[in-house]
């Protein structure tokens, strides 16, 4: 059975009214557990980032501020997230996690993080919910550790990847393809290795074959020996940000497209949930769940 990162750190409270549903870090396991798709044991507690792990990603300055508290009004706005000391550990557990995660993938084949997919976050800054790139940050601990040679972050949040692939713009080993909502945020796109934009009101058919060609051209030139999985799914019909059009048994598809690949391939994966706001939180465990039963009836 595959391994899920999860903290309590993960359901950090925020101000009344704040549109970020942290609540789906706390109900996404409880479900998972209650219908028998995980057991409480597949279940680890993830360990802190350390400074050096951070420091191969981020500059240091940028990190020092974060950790001091320091950022100024307008860096703090644009993160999205009220500053606290207790949102700075959450990232660096979250970082944590994703790269304890890799570890067990190169075990088990494929893992999870119930939190994760911070995309939005440079070398420098943060913003759009992200301070620091968790997946960017675990790439970077397998490359130095020699665990892998050639990583592809495939990144299906329906917001670009931007901190992902301005942190990987000269970095070979690293190939990063995010496909999300043209118009979307952010409005100023980042050059990934590979990125397409799709126009408002995508439905299945178009979102699925444009995914399953590109993906499997990726693959096939590029061979990554790891890869990492961004399975936002703010690409719904029923997502109050995302403006596209595709359905839950089509964010399931995709699903099964980019995890059947990985396991096709042999390519260890590990998949963070990246984002979600549709309007009833119910949509947003189901599709999320859904990713992990996927996973479940490919990797049995």
């Amino acid at each position: 059975m595959y391994k899920v990162a999860w903290s309590s750190l993960y359901s950090h409270p925020l101000p009344k009214g704040h549109r970020f549903p942290m609540s789906k870090y706390e109900l996404l396991p409880q479900q998972l557990v209650h219908e028998g798709t995980i057991s409480k044991e597949d279940i680890y507690e993830p360990k802190d980032a350390t400074d050096d792990q951070v420091l191969a990603v981020h500059d240091q300055e940028y990190f020092e501020k974060l950790k001091n508290l320091s950022l100024t009004k307008a860096e703090i706005r644009r993160t999205g997230f009220p500053l606290s000391e207790q949102l700075v550990h959450r990232e660096v557990n979250i970082a944590g996690g994703t790269i304890m995660g890799a570890q067990f993938a190169l075990k088990d084949g494929v893992s999870f993080n119930i939190a994760g997919g911070t995309h939005h976050a440079y070398t420098n800054r943060g913003e759009g919910f992200c301070l620091l790139n968790d997946q960017a940050i675990a790439s970077r601990s397998l490359l130095d550790q020699g665990l892998a040679k050639r990583i592809l972050i495939v990144d299906l949040d329906v917001h670009q990847g931007n901190g992902t692939a301005e942190i990987f713009q000269h970095t070979k080993e690293v190939f990063t393809f995010s496909m999300h909502g043209e118009k979307n945020y952010p409005l100023k796109k980042e050059m990934g290795d590979l990125d397409i934009g799709l126009p408002d009101s995508t439905s299945d058919e178009f979102y699925l074959s444009t995914l399953k060609v590109n993906l499997e051209n990726v693959l096939n030139e590029f061979q990554p020996d790891f890869a990492f999985y961004q399975s936002g799914v703010d690409i719904l019909a029923t997502d109050k940000l995302g403006r596209l059009s595709v359905s839950m048994a089509g964010v399931r598809e995709r699903d099964e497209i980019t995890l059947s690949m990985f396991h096709d391939k042999s390519i260890p994966v590990m998949c963070c949930m990246g984002g979600g706001y549709a309007v009833d939180i119910k949509d947003i465990i189901e599709a999320h769940a859904n990713t992990y039963r996927v996973a479940v009836d490919i990797y049995a």
